[in-house]
């Protein structure tokens, strides 16, 4: 059984659809990024980056003690070794896929969650709306530049690596989809083959299981006070913020 420290964002999607198209029986360990598990003791000792996806993999590839992973590259490139699925074992083919989950863990999320934040979230945020636009501008901008890249690759391709689905598609697809959603639907129009791509990996039924999975977790109402104190958890996170978040937890016995 794998143990996913999850919560359901694209990050955690993409290690639940991993497992769902592996069919590995998995188990999911809520991490609620927002009221601060990130910071417990315990899941320090997993990921020691305070993010999630983690897992732990009791009946590790190999044998041994149970295994422990963060970074979601890292524990997709691992769970298609151990399935032996989702990554071809010839040489060119294996760094076809890895260089695009490479850069997918470089470009895509990175900038996708960057352009979010000062989209939608950093107007509940900063003082002044003014210090959002460069920052907007710069993110989104640069979000349109890396769906043109991922559109001319499917306009040849089939899949993100080439005729295969790959954990290429599974790492990038649980940020491209929201392309429409954090752009304008319009966005589409202009990239058709990536159009094309996104529809198609959804309709895939271990895909639609993994976005689903947990996502009773995020639903629950909070008041404006919640929300703020939450949004303080999440963002500006500093080197004495987060030690401080650690200690704290530590004294709770988390």
């Amino acid at each position: 059984m794998i143990d996913v420290h999850y919560w359901p964002t694209p990050n955690g999607w993409k290690v639940t659809i991993m497992l769902e198209e592996c069919g590995m029986d998995y188990n999911i360990v809520p991490v609620d990024i927002g009221g601060g598990d990130q910071f417990s003791a315990k899941f320090l000792q997993i990921s020691p980056n305070n993010r999630m996806p983690a897992i732990v993999d009791n009946d590790p590839l190999g044998g041994g003690e149970p295994l422990a992973l963060f970074e979601s590259g890292a524990i997709l490139e691992y769970l298609a070794e151990k399935s032996g699925q989702f990554l071809p074992t010839n040489t060119a083919e294996k760094y076809k896929v890895l260089q695009w989950v490479h850069w997918q863990m470089a470009n895509l999320g990175p900038m996708m969650g960057n352009a979010n934040h000062f989209k939608n979230y950093g107007k509940n945020i900063a003082d002044d709306p003014s210090q959002l636009e460069y920052g907007t501008k710069r993110f989104v901008g640069e979000v349109d530049r890396l769906a043109g890249v991922m559109d001319a690759q499917l306009s040849a391709n089939q899949y993100l690596a080439g005729s295969s689905y790959s954990i290429a598609d599974i790492i990038t697809w649980p940020w491209a989809f929201l392309l429409g959603r954090l752009i304008d639907e319009k966005v589409w129009e202009t990239f058709p083959n990536l159009k094309r791509w996104v529809d198609e990996v959804a309709e895939r039924p271990a895909v639609q299981a993994g976005r689903n999975a947990g996502s009773e977790l995020g639903k629950k109402e909070l008041t404006e006070a919640q929300e703020k104190a939450r949004r303080e958890i999440l963002f500006n996170q500093t080197n004495d913020k987060v030690r401080a978040a650690r200690e704290a937890a530590a004294k709770a016995g988390a």
